[in-house]
């Protein structure tokens, strides 16, 4: 169990890193869609053909910018970019949290407050990628209008995901309670 705890903790905070990493490369490249659209090449590759366009993605929130004279419409870029932060940050806090269950649970009983607090939170974050996904893309079409050739998909795996795990913190619940039950009978 140590091994598995030991690595867990490891791969969470890597991951962590590097969604945090993300988040501030996403950043740049949003700032730079309006600021320097020169520069998005920098950040990107589009390997897309006008008739196609762009096809951008993180976590199942989609969007497929036009490219018109082999350039992608920033507006677009830049809408992506904000729910592309978005979602990177609950992703590095989702990992943020494992890690830190690992951590506490190292020397102790994983049924502790905090650990449940955090497993709420993993599940809270989960739900809310695919909400993010969901209100950026509304947010995408208005702003963009119906007529531009900007396709949109989310992905609503993390809804069930999150349910799953605040199920699951409902067990914890009830493993804390045991355990609060036997350290006062004994």
């Amino acid at each position: 169990m140590k091994g598995i705890n030991k690595l867990g903790k490891i791969v969470t905070k890597i991951l962590e890193v590097f969604h945090w990493v993300a988040v501030a490369l996403m950043t740049a490249a949003a700032v730079c869609s309006m600021s320097a659209p020169d520069w998005i090449g920098y950040f990107v590759s589009f390997d897309a053909k006008e008739c196609c366009g762009a096809n951008l993605e993180v976590y199942g929130f989609e969007v497929n910018a036009p490219v018109t004279n082999g350039n992608v419409d920033m507006t677009t870029f830049l809408l992506f970019g904000i729910g592309a932060i978005i979602i990177l940050a609950l992703m590095a806090m989702v990992f943020r949290n494992l890690h830190l269950i690992f951590k506490k649970s190292e020397n102790a009983t994983p049924f502790q407050k905090d650990n449940i607090r955090m497993m709420k939170e993993i599940g809270i974050f989960a739900i809310a990628v695919p909400i993010v996904g969901l209100a950026m893309s509304i947010i995408a079409r208005i702003v963009i209008g119906v007529d531009l050739a900007a396709e949109i998909s989310v992905d609503t795996s993390g809804i069930f995901m999150g349910i799953i795990v605040l199920c699951l913190t409902q067990y914890f619940i009830h493993g804390a309670a045991l355990e609060k039950d036997v350290e006062g009978l004994l």
